[in-house]
């Protein structure tokens, strides 16, 4: 694979989060964030990437780091991260803010689009 990294279920299982999260928050070093649901953050296949075929991923690529979450769609994963957040709700990222509406979704509660009502459960 050419991607190297850090699998997200080390990530998690390292940090702890608390049982009430559901939700990850990534926020990228330019202005760029995204919202996913813990559960998809959790398989097996999703790395926090900081290496392409063994060299550390460059500002072009995404570097120093970067979300990689092959069953979603590529604007779910996060480039150049800088910080990432367990939440116990989902809030809206700013593709869902400002470019792509999140559709809705039978029985679920409206996102908020302000990161500052999350609650940060790490």
């Amino acid at each position: 694979m050419p991607w190297q990294g850090v699998a997200f279920f080390t990530l998690a299982d390292l940090v702890k989060p608390r049982p009430a999260a559901t939700h990850v928050f990534f926020k990228s070093y330019d202005g760029y964030s995204t919202n996913n649901p813990l559960d998809a953050c959790m398989d097996d296949d999703v790395l926090i990437a900081h290496q392409w075929n063994g060299q550390p991923l460059t500002k072009e690529h995404g570097g120093p780091a970067r979300v990689i979450l092959p069953k979603r769609y590529a604007w779910k994963g996060a480039k150049f991260i800088r910080e990432i957040t367990f939440l116990d709700r989902d809030i809206l990222g700013f593709g869902n803010c400002a470019a792509i509406p999140t559709p809705p979704t039978p029985g679920r509660k409206t996102a908020s689009p302000d990161p500052s009502h999350a609650h940060h459960l790490f």
